[in-house]
């Protein structure tokens, strides 16, 4: 098998990338959901609940003020990673590959180009069931730390710059 080329890029959501980043965003989401229903997480409805419409609709607006980043595979849109900036610390959000993408290191790539493009500490979250996710952020050194999120079966992960 050829190596893979993963290029990450800036998206333009004022163009040609906000449909890939809504539909990419739905995806995760509703991925997340079905999950979640799956796992008996209460609450969750097996599709996409209705306030998550504005990130798919319009990704544009919804992520204002944020970094949103996309992978390409061979010059094809194959990820997404949303970092919101915070002040002193980054929270990194919706990091998806495309399925048919996974396992060519697009995952890897969104996650270091988030942590690289910020300038403090990064923090996120993960259900504990994607132990897949869970390894790679635990590879590039996040830490578990207590919970900041009321939701049970989250994890949350910290890194540190320092």
């Amino acid at each position: 098998m050829a190596a893979t080329s993963v290029r990450v890029r800036p998206a333009d959501l004022s163009g040609e990338d906000a449909a890939f980043v809504g539909a990419a965003v739905r995806d995760y989401l509703v991925q997340t959901e079905v999950e979640k229903a799956a796992e008996g997480v209460p609450g969750a409805s097996g599709s996409l609940p209705e306030r998550y419409l504005p990130e798919v609709e319009d990704p544009g607006a919804a992520y204002a003020g944020h970094a949103v980043l996309v992978a390409e595979v061979d010059g094809i849109a194959a990820g997404v990673v949303v970092r919101n900036p915070g002040d002193g610390v980054s929270e990194i959000k919706r990091l998806w590959a495309m399925p048919e993408f996974r396992g060519r290191g697009v995952g890897s790539a969104l996650l270091d180009a988030a942590i690289t493009d910020s300038a403090g500490d990064v923090r996120l979250t993960v259900w504990e069931w994607r132990a897949a996710a869970v390894g790679l952020y635990e590879s590039r050194g996040f830490a578990r730390v207590e919970s900041w999120d009321h939701r049970e079966r989250l994890l949350c992960f910290v890194r540190s710059r320092a």
